[in-house]
């Protein structure tokens, strides 16, 4: 069994007149992907998806149900924890009809699972994806669903914990960063102050009056001191930009993982 999606991805875009973020994640039981990476995967899952989703979509073809595309129910209670079902609901995608006949033929353990599931699904015609009305009619559900949960999202003690994590994980982002951003401009600061010293030196070999000195030497500051300013700049912009998705970055980063380590590329 394998899925399209290999990476967990986040998106926000605007849905009608709200606002929806979508996180994807690779396929629970995809057997083509390592186990750690599963396991990488779904960690990022959960901390792009904090402090809990509002709903999870399982993502099912039209078709014989298998005995993984079962499995992925009792992987979301393992994964999300046992309440997480009243939060679920199954999307079909199939390139025309056969929901109808699909569902009469599935055997009592799946018909079991949708029960588990408040019968709540929805389907999606593959080769009509330019028909708004299937996406307008999924929120319908999804909204149903939400009052349903008293117009919470789903959140577990797993889940306050990572929300704590993130919020920890990203002040000591901003601080790293921040630290890193004084550090360069230290850097810079003592680059030009150096360059500024050689031009001195060599300018003291040269025959020329003391009035072409002064105005030499006042023009080399000048142009120094405008490739310093635009330098400076560009690395608090550079920092400020980090700094400000920081919450971003580190969503990316599951907890097992090494922190600074992980950021190093970027600072």
């Amino acid at each position: 069994m394998s899925s399209v999606t290999k990476e967990c991805s986040k998106e926000t875009g605007e849905v009608g007149d709200r606002q929806v973020t979508v996180v994807d994640t690779p396929g629970l039981l995809d057997t083509n992907l390592a186990e750690l990476t599963v396991k990488r995967e779904i960690a990022k899952c959960v901390n792009m998806s904090a402090p809990g989703p509002h709903a999870i979509v399982l993502v099912i073809k039209v078709g014989p149900i298998t005995r993984e595309e079962m499995s992925t129910v009792q992987k979301v209670e393992e994964i999300f924890g046992k309440d997480a079902e009243k939060h679920t609901m199954i999307l079909f995608t199939c390139a025309e009809g056969g929901i109808e006949k699909m569902l009469e033929e599935a055997n009592e353990e799946f018909r079991q699972i949708l029960r588990r599931l408040g019968n709540r699904y929805h389907v999606f015609n593959n080769m009509e994806k330019s028909d708004r009305t299937q996406v307008l009619e999924l929120f319908d559900k999804i909204d149903e669903m939400i009052k349903a949960n008293q117009g919470s999202y789903y959140t577990n003690y797993t889940y306050q914990q990572v929300n704590e994590m993130l919020a920890d994980r990203e002040r000591k982002v901003r601080d790293i960063f921040e630290k890193k951003m004084q550090e360069k401009e230290a850097s810079l600061l003592t680059k030009y102050e150096e360059a500024l010293s050689s031009l001195l030196i060599e300018n003291r070999t040269l025959e020329e009056t003391v009035l072409e000195k002064e105005n030499r030497i006042r023009e080399l500051k000048r142009k120094l001191r405008i490739n310093r300013d635009r330098d400076l700049k560009e690395t608090k912009r550079y920092f400020a930009a980090l700094q400000k998705d920081a919450r971003q970055l580190i969503e990316q980063i599951p907890d097992f993982e090494n922190l600074e380590a992980s950021i190093k590329q970027y600072a």
